[in-house]
């Protein structure tokens, strides 16, 4: 005669347990909104239309580094060298589209010869990291560490040591700033509204106050921000990525082919890069090598802020994101209070201990949940 195990008794979670858990997955969109209050009262000026929308195309650099970043921070790898593939993009872009202008090449397929040389240039790091962490299984920290040299290396030597490219035709450099610096939509005080381009004619006073409300960079960049947040929250693409995140050797057993999953993330953080150089030369209407250079360690911190974990397997595309948004936030916001921008440094440097810190409290709720059960 067999006896019945005794019931478990229900897991019970108590209701502080339940807030801390909830303020440690939004905590940085509430630090996003309280950083964005306190420049609006404290700062002049923060709390406009024309301002967000210079926040916004400012922050597509580093949005841009920290989609990448994501994927490759959540299979417990990090990408060094993005911010040199940055200014590698934009040198090989625009200098490709200056010597096509200049070789008598109609505007348009110059730019788009350039664009395209600019990104396939930017796979070549991408394409070597991945093979060098996935096949000969150097650790990505020291693989990317030492393509880092390499490409800033041949981004100073395409430039003969010049930090810019110049010299761009200007029917080029027109095409460029219209979508750089344009806008789909444009809202003129004592105008009205305009779309597509900004009129002519227009006074000084108009132009200090033009506002740009949908930038072309910022659409440009929110397109592929929803792209990213599909494949890796809704496809067999972005599984993959956490499972082997969560456990590599797991996945492989799975029947994951992870050394080609791995080789296709890396290749991916270098196309990010490229577009976020390409964007660059439309922006500035000019190629510099140390483009992304600031921007790296930028990036590494929107991810971390965003919630994913440094050891992989955890994070989300909304969460980087937004860390990006909290540190370009905060560099315009210093600004408009005259504090020296060093400060940002420091700043960055406690929200992403600040961030790990509430990591690790997800971290063991979910352990001591998972204990209970």
């Amino acid at each position: 005669m067999s006896t019945a195990a005794p019931a478990q008794p229900p897991v019970t979670i108590s209701n502080r347990d339940r807030t801390i858990n909830l303020l440690t997955q939004i905590w940085s969109w509430l630090f996003l909104i309280g950083l964005i209050a306190f420049f609006s009262f404290a700062g002049e000026g923060f709390f406009s239309i024309r301002n967000f929308g210079n926040i916004l195309v400012s922050g597509t650099l580093i949005i841009l580094m920290a989609l990448g970043q994501t994927f490759v921070i959540i299979t417990g790898g990090i990408d060094l060298s993005i911010g040199w593939t940055v200014g590698l993009s934009s040198v090989v872009t625009a200098r490709v589209m200056r010597d096509l202008s200049d070789g008598g090449v109609e505007v348009i397929p110059a730019i788009l010869i350039g664009v395209v040389f600019g990104l396939l240039v930017a796979l070549i790091p991408g394409i070597v990291n991945g093979i060098l962490i996935a096949r000969i299984r150097i650790p990505p920290f020291i693989a990317t560490l030492g393509m880092f040299g390499i490409v800033r290396g041949a981004a100073f030597l395409l430039t003969d040591g010049q930090n810019v490219i110049g010299n761009i035709d200007s029917s080029v450099r027109d095409v460029l700033r219209l979508v750089g610096n344009g806008s789909l939509l444009y809202n003129i005080p004592d105008f009205g509204i305009a779309w597509l381009s900004q009129p002519p004619d227009l006074t000084r006073e108009q132009l200090r106050a033009l506002q740009r409300l949908a930038p072309y960079p910022v659409l440009i960049v929110a397109v592929i921000i929803v792209i990213m947040a599909f494949v890796l929250a809704r496809t067999q693409f972005g599984r993959h990525t956490y499972a082997i995140g969560g456990n590599a050797e797991a996945a492989r057993r799975a029947g994951i082919n992870v050394s080609r999953h791995l080789i296709t993330i890396y290749i991916i953080s270098a196309l990010m890069a490229g577009i976020a150089g390409v964007l660059h030369v439309f922006r500035f209407t000019a190629g510099a090598p140390q483009a992304g250079e600031s921007a790296l360690l930028d990036s590494v911190a929107a991810v971390v802020i965003g919630g994913t974990s440094l050891f992989g397997g955890e994070g989300r595309i909304s969460g980087s994101v937004v860390g990006a948004l909290i540190i370009a936030v905060l560099g315009t916001g210093l600004v408009i209070l005259n504090i020296d921008a060093l400060w940002q440094f420091v700043i960055v440097g406690c929200i992403i201990i600040v961030a790990v810190l509430v990591n690790q409290v997800q971290s063991y709720l979910e352990n001591r949940q998972a204990h209970h059960e």
